[in-house]
């Protein structure tokens, strides 16, 4: 959108628009003193512009360049050119042109920022990140990410538009109801010694609108929820909430499934969903072939019941659990039968941090020998019979844990991520 500030965006110049009169703005990404030549690359969210500042052309605008640095805000006012034969940048959309300066106007000066904006691989603090967060949100690959979170916004809303739902924002102040966590608490200034809380979800008031004759309801609603930081926890944050009337649970699925598949070939189209349609697990099948109700498929390393084959094992240990009405999982990990002991013990020492009582492993080298530290208390082939119930091939490391039913279970699944990370599994 053209503005009294900039024609075009930083990311827009293109070889058509060469020998037009425009002015631009952003932030100087870089800065190049060259003498009689100061190039600037100009930066804004739509990408980067080379800017050459010739003082033979324009002293005074080379003037002004001479003091300006990184993250300076400019405005430059000047002729696009095609670059020479030679000069042209293939890494940018704009690399085929530049901007011949006649003005530069500082519109705000910078600082030397406390870490680099325009080095994105730069190791940078944490804390130094959180606490200048307007200048971390400048990096290219932060900003993607929030301009990936808008498409997608848009794309919900969109996808749930063209199928009649109705986009309603519910209160936000309301009466404390139980939920999950605790709530936050707004007193109430006209009602003193009362209070309103803020809602962990939208649940009560979508369920008034299917009753209020809203069939199908949606918003992208924020929660808020005072519990203890971890992983997957923090005080607020936004949900697709939806509703409908009139459906039953496969109406539901297939609505989700279908609107997921839109959303994403609408926001990443390079990228299509593989998973179509989509599979279909009880909570006990996802809980006992990968030990979480919310599985990452993009890799396997399937969780396998290994019970048939430990009862006959011989192990005293596994005769405890079964007898106590536990069970024993394992899978194979690839690749990690020459595991060092010292990754070996970091393994065990991550899943007794979950409750696991031990770990139990099954190395199978290339010429299909099983090395086991239980080895010697297994019943004769009963080592190679876990290996091969557990899907194990060569160079494989098979891993067991075992316990009560469930918990067995959650333990190889949060260990089935730990290794789907170190072994670079997940396909980003």
């Amino acid at each position: 959108m053209q503005t009294s500030f900039r024609d075009l965006t930083c990311g827009d110049a293109r070889p058509e628009h060469a020998g037009r009169d425009l002015s631009l703005a952003g932030w100087v990404h870089r800065r190049r003193d060259l003498g009689q030549l100061i190039f600037l690359d100009l930066r804004d969210r739509y990408g980067i512009t080379q800017v050459v500042i010739d003082a033979a052309e324009s002293p005074q605008a080379h003037g002004i360049a001479s003091t300006v640095r990184s993250e300076f805000t400019i405005r430059v006012s000047g002729s696009l050119a095609l670059r020479l034969a030679g000069t042209e940048n293939p890494k940018l959309a704009t690399g085929q042109i530049e901007l011949r300066a006649r003005e530069v106007a500082i519109l705000s000066p910078a600082r030397t920022t406390p870490f680099p904006i325009n080095e994105p691989d730069a190791d940078i603090d944490e804390a130094v990140r959180l606490k200048y967060r307007y200048l971390d949100l400048r990096r290219e690959a932060l900003q993607g990410r929030i301009l990936t979170r808008g498409r997608l916004v848009q794309a919900i809303r969109e996808a749930h538009h063209e199928a009649d739902f109705v986009e309603i924002e519910t209160p936000l102040l309301i009466k404390s109801t139980p939920e999950g966590a605790r709530d936050f608490i707004v007193p109430s200034r006209m009602q003193p010694g009362s209070v309103y809380a803020l809602p962990q979800s939208p649940q009560q008031m979508k369920q008034l609108l299917m009753v209020s004759g809203f069939d199908r309801y949606f918003q992208i609603a924020r929660c808020m929820r005072d519990e203890d930081l971890r992983g997957d926890r923090q005080p607020e944050f936004t949900q697709l909430d939806l509703e409908m009337s009139f459906v039953s649970e496969a109406d539901v699925m297939a609505w989700v499934e279908r609107m997921v598949i839109d959303v994403s070939s609408a926001v990443v189209p390079d990228r299509p969903l593989q998973l179509n349609p989509f599979p279909v697990l009880t909570y006990r099948q996802a809980i006992d072939r990968f030990g979480t109700d919310k599985p990452d498929l993009r890799y396997g390393l399937e969780l396998r019941d290994l019970a048939e084959v430990a009862t006959s094992a011989g192990f005293g240990v596994f005769d405890e659990v079964l007898a106590a009405g536990g069970r024993i999982f394992g899978f194979a990990a690839p690749g990690m039968a020459g595991a060092t002991r010292r990754e070996l013990d970091e393994l065990t020492e991550f899943v007794k941090r979950f409750g696991a009582k031990g770990l139990v492993w099954l190395g199978i080298d290339e010429a299909g020998a099983v090395r086991s530290p239980i080895a010697k208390f297994l019943a004769e082939g009963r080592t190679e019979s876990l290996a091969a119930a557990a899907g194990a091939e060569r160079g494989d490391l098979v891993l067991i844990v075992a316990g009560e039913d469930i918990h067995a279970q959650e333990i190889l699944g949060r260990l089935r991520v730990e290794i789907a990370a170190r072994l670079s599994l997940a396909d980003p």
